[in-house]
């Protein structure tokens, strides 16, 4: 089931020799992915945000998370404690499972895909990048949508250097666009 956890282990010594490390601590791995959704003005409504939750945790397989607001905004007429986003952190088996399904089946069926952005990394080897609608996933079913959104994905890895991170997702068959990495 977990191909992309194989691959992984395959991968270790190549990855280990192109980055010319010494130590076999020091080879990037994915550490954890956090998929999160932002509310907006749908915030007031309590059934748009459980609809969202309950399709994070349908596409992650994993139950998600409410966020509420830390502290009350006046300007967007945010109150302490009122929630504002959705979020669910994946590990282990279920984040291989999640990146395994991203790559191979969501992305491909993306209108006019040509990859995922090469400057989504923060300086710190994580990577960053956001999905406009998750009707791309095959679990969500058109019917139990309530009103479409899109999603930010984080993939955290082990690594602090972003060369070593993009080698890392690359080898992984994350589909960046072609081009050249800022940075």
């Amino acid at each position: 089931m977990f191909k992309l956890k194989e691959k992984y282990q395959e991968l270790k010594p190549v990855l280990m020799e192109e980055l010319g490390l010494k130590n076999p601590m020091l080879i990037p791995a994915i550490e954890k992915i956090v998929i999160s959704v932002g509310c907006g003005a749908d915030a007031k409504d309590s059934k748009v945000i459980q609809n969202i939750a309950d399709t994070i945790s349908v596409i992650a397989g994993q139950k998600a998370v409410v966020v509420p607001a830390r502290k009350s905004v006046a300007g967007f007429k945010v109150r302490e404690g009122m929630p504002v986003g959705v979020k669910v952190t994946l590990r282990g088996n279920m984040m291989y499972n999640f990146l395994e399904k991203l790559i191979a089946i969501a992305l491909p069926r993306v209108k006019d895909f040509r990859g995922v952005s090469r400057n989504g990394f923060d300086g710190r080897g994580n990577y960053n990048f956001g999905l406009d609608e998750q009707l791309i996933f095959p679990e969500v079913e058109y019917d139990d949508i309530i009103k479409q959104h899109g999603m930010n994905i984080t993939i955290v890895t082990t690594t602090d250097s972003d060369k070593a991170a993009f080698a890392l997702l690359e080898k992984l068959g994350m589909p960046f666009a072609k081009g050249r990495q800022n940075g």
